[in-house]
């Protein structure tokens, strides 16, 4: 892991770029702390580091003013990494569906979500084992956002996360919702009712198959982009209970 640049904002945090063998980073940590920090992990969609900054940038500064310090990585085939030409494919393949007003098949959904997930845990928790010694930081470990599957597997495999926000609307494969049966740790589940891109009774079965025992669904109403700012405090709230 290298550091290839720091600076602080506004509000004293303190943010650095890093490279982990190749994949690019961001971590935000507060500008003192007398304890170690528990770390959340930043998840996003697959649009590429510098197009999500605005918006990862602001979940972080909010969770270090809480005490947290954040981190996130860029995804697989996304941003300055190279190209992933199945992936292209799979999501042009989705576009075209979507466009033509045609039902997305099981085959698409698969294409499209089950490598980025294989490709993309490993490399979470890569980040995780380089993040973790540092000084300022220590565990336990929370997930939030980003594509739900990426999340349920995360969940799974590894045991240093102790808790997870996620956004329901991304398109979950079959297999996803029969290992979210095996997610153990507490959740917190956000729905928007009317989001145009996502299908309300598939979130909602999916919902119901987390094997944790301690969730909770909060659902809005509104599109894709509507979620309302106490969406993001009750988010806070959450991990402040299971972390700190």
């Amino acid at each position: 892991m290298r550091f290839t640049s720091e600076r602080r904002l506004d509000d004293g945090v303190l943010e650095r770029e890093f490279i982990l063998d190749g994949i690019p980073g961001i971590l935000w940590t507060p500008a003192s702390t007398s304890a170690p920090a528990p770390l959340i992990l930043l998840g996003h969609p697959p649009l590429g580091l510098r197009a999500m900054y605005p918006r990862l940038v602001a979940r972080a500064r909010d969770s270090v003013a809480r005490g947290f310090a954040a981190a996130t990585i860029e995804l697989p085939g996304s941003g300055d990494r190279p190209r992933w030409p199945a992936a292209d494919r799979a999501r042009s393949d989705l576009r075209r569906a979507m466009e033509a007003g045609r039902p997305v098949g099981d085959e698409i959904v698969d294409a499209l979500v089950l490598p980025l997930v294989g490709k993309a845990v490993p490399e979470w928790r890569a980040a995780l084992d380089a993040l973790l010694p540092l000084p300022g930081i220590g565990g336990p470990v929370g997930y939030s956002g980003g594509l739900i599957s990426v999340g349920i597997r995360l969940a799974v495999v590894e045991p240093r996360v102790s808790a997870a926000v996620l956004f329901a609307g991304s398109l979950v494969p079959r297999v996803m919702v029969e290992e979210a049966r095996q997610v153990t740790v507490p959740l917190h589940v956000l729905l928007q009712w009317d989001d145009e891109g996502n299908d309300r009774q598939a979130s909602l079965d999916l919902f119901d198959a987390f094997g944790s025992e301690e969730k909770s669904l909060h659902a809005h109403l509104g599109g894709h982009t509507g979620v309302p700012e106490s969406a993001g405090e009750a988010a806070a709230q959450f991990f402040t209970r299971h972390l700190k």
